[in-house]
């Protein structure tokens, strides 16, 4: 029987190898073109879709975003499987392979999200990134499952997102805290770094959204601060978002900029 099992093993990877091989030298880098009936075969051999996705990939690496269509068109119901196994596979690659899964449309978009952020947590911002280009109308859930999946990166998901929709600062930064409401600091610190000429409308908005945490606005206050916002903007920013004089105060007071002065 052993065999018998190494025998089947060593026809399979030949099948494999004769099927992907057939490139030459100058064609290697050349898209491959994946059969249906080649994929089905060895997804038999294999008794796994993600499994099959990995492997071809790794031939064809250049091919990825023709396995996954293939892939997801024939398993639709695995895609969990099929779109961890190829981000996984490829990483660099997350952006287009969300993209495909979604305008495949075979579940919701927010499914498709987290499975790609599950399996590359790295590459968080551009999966989410991606995901809203392809399907703009879920664009807020495709910000909350990227925040609440990787809630340490909500800074660069947040960061990334603002960038590449500028006019949506604030409803970025409403929902992110409204989700993850302990990031705050973090999230006005990143969206600074490339807004700053938007500190009125980051301050207030950040401190609006944390009045159920009061201790964040000191935090949001002093990391303002200490971005190069001054002490004035701050106080008339911070006071159109809610905040008291004693959290302006103390905000002032424990920021490291405000220390020698």
């Amino acid at each position: 029987m052993y065999k018998n099992v190494c025998k089947a093993v060593v026809v399979s990877g030949c099948v494999l190898f004769s099927q992907l091989s057939y490139a030459t030298n100058d064609e290697a880098t050349a898209e491959w073109k994946i059969d249906h009936d080649f994929f089905k075969q060895q997804v038999q051999q294999s008794m796994s879709a993600g499994r099959t996705v990995r492997t071809l990939i790794g031939h064809y690496p250049q091919s990825v975003t023709g396995i996954v269509d293939v892939a997801l068109d024939l398993y639709p119901e695995q895609y969990k499987e099929i779109i961890h196994s190829a981000v996984s596979a490829q990483p660099y690659s997350a952006e287009d392979i969300v993209t495909i899964a979604l305008q495949k449309g075979i579940t919701q978009c927010e499914s498709i999200v987290e499975a790609a952020i599950r399996a590359e947590p790295s590459y968080v911002s551009f999966v989410a990134t991606a995901a809203a280009n392809a399907s703009p109308e879920d664009f807020d859930d495709i910000l909350r499952v990227a925040v609440m999946t990787e809630p340490d990166s909500a800074d660069k998901i947040v960061q990334l997102m603002a960038k590449s929709y500028p006019e949506k600062i604030a409803k970025i930064l409403s929902n992110t805290i409204k989700h993850v409401p302990l990031v705050g600091e973090y999230i006005v610190d990143a969206l600074l770094a490339v807004f700053p000429n938007k500190a009125e409308e980051v301050v207030s908005v950040a401190v609006r959204e944390s009045s159920l945490q009061r201790e964040q606005i000191q935090r949001i206050i002093s990391t303002a601060l200490d971005a190069g916002v001054n002490v004035e903007d701050v106080t008339r920013f911070a006071t159109m978002g809610g905040a008291t004089v004693d959290e302006i105060t103390a905000g002032v007071n424990s920021a490291p900029s405000q220390q020698d002065k």
